[in-house]
């Protein structure tokens, strides 16, 4: 009988490496010999292992600097504790720019192992274009982005607020570059800059009208809480909170979705509620909804659910309702 042809075997091989259950036996395995090794490193199989492992929660960073790394009896501890003791996050690696009074260097979002870092002036007050990083506190690794170009800002309108955020790796995409996206809110139009660490350049990736985003201008601040999942990230919630604005970062367009319909309509009257923030779960948009009545001191977090099929008419759904007290709530968020 003819031995099976190498790819053959190389595609067998790879499947018994995705269900290896750990990085570190995925990493024994790959110095038992060269041929475990070529299969173990390549860019296509690490995505796909990453997908069906995600990585183990080691901590959180903070904003201002600093990292509290996760503790015992978390099983992630050890390794937590490893990283805060190998990583600098203070970020004092980074140098800032030499352009007047700074603030200093601190974490505007967190992902694949990168951090994207913000500096500002310490007189400004109205909102501006500032000076940003990306950095690996690990490797202690950066660069320092350039300035948006002039020419992509709308100049006859004042800059209302301006968000970065680090854009997920892309499925073709080497792992060794990255993208940043900066959205800046102006009163007629919303635009997505995006620079490139390929190209080191900016370039403008999409300018909608609020108009053709069937709404009006948000009355307030509307791009601070954000949430990211499978590809978009989530805006809770524009135009007197009836719409979330979405960012798909796969085809880089703007979209909103109604959010006062269905069941929701009868959640909008009740006292102290306050959207959660949205989830995907298996293909479907979901949102919790906590609403809270303070005299017995007990709240209720409404689990709704909507196809995420793009079409404005589906209404959302009851999905569950749990009733708890505000610390059981907050043991079950932080645990």
């Amino acid at each position: 009988m003819a031995p099976p042809a190498p790819h053959l075997v190389d595609e067998i091989l790879e499947e018994i490496f995705l269900h290896l259950p750990t990085p570190a036996a995925l990493a024994r395995a790959s110095t038992a010999c060269p041929r475990f090794r070529r299969i173990i490193t390549e860019s296509s199989f690490l995505r796909r292992y990453r997908k069906l492992h995600p990585p183990p929660l080691l901590g959180v960073a903070a904003d201002k600097g600093g990292f509290h790394p996760a503790q015992e009896p978390h099983p992630s501890a050890p390794l937590a504790r490893a990283l805060a003791d190998a990583a600098d996050f203070s970020y004092s690696f980074v140098p800032k720019p030499n352009n007047g009074w700074l603030t200093p260097w601190y974490s505007r979002d967190i992902r694949d192992g990168r951090v994207l870092l913000e500096c500002s002036s310490l007189w400004e007050i109205e909102p501006v274009f500032t000076n940003l990083a990306v950095c690996d506190p690990l490797s202690r690794r950066y660069v320092l982005l350039p300035p948006i170009p002039e020419e992509m800002t709308v100049k006859q309108e004042r800059l209302v607020q301006f968000e970065p955020m680090l854009a997920p790796t892309g499925e073709d995409e080497v792992e060794t570059s990255f993208k940043v996206i900066c959205t800046a809110h102006y009163k007629s139009k919303l635009v997505a800059c995006v620079f490139s660490s390929v190209t080191g350049q900016w370039y403008v990736a999409a300018s909608p009208t609020w108009s053709s985003l069937g709404t009006v201008e948000p009355s307030w601040k509307c791009l601070s809480h954000l949430n990211y999942l499978c590809g978009c990230f989530y805006w809770t919630a524009i135009s007197e909170k009836s719409k979330l604005l979405v960012l798909d970062t796969r085809i880089m367009e703007f979209y909103t979705v109604d959010v006062l319909t269905g069941y929701h309509l009868q959640l909008i009257n009740q006292p102290h509620q306050s959207v959660c923030m949205p989830t995907i779960v298996d293909g479907t948009l979901e949102m919790f909804t906590l609403v809270g009545d303070y005299s017995p001191n007990l709240f209720r977090l409404y689990h709704t659910t909507r196809q995420n099929n793009g079409e404005s008419s589906s209404e959302w759904q009851q999905k569950n309702v749990r009733v708890a007290s505000p610390m059981f709530l907050f043991r079950s968020w932080c645990s």
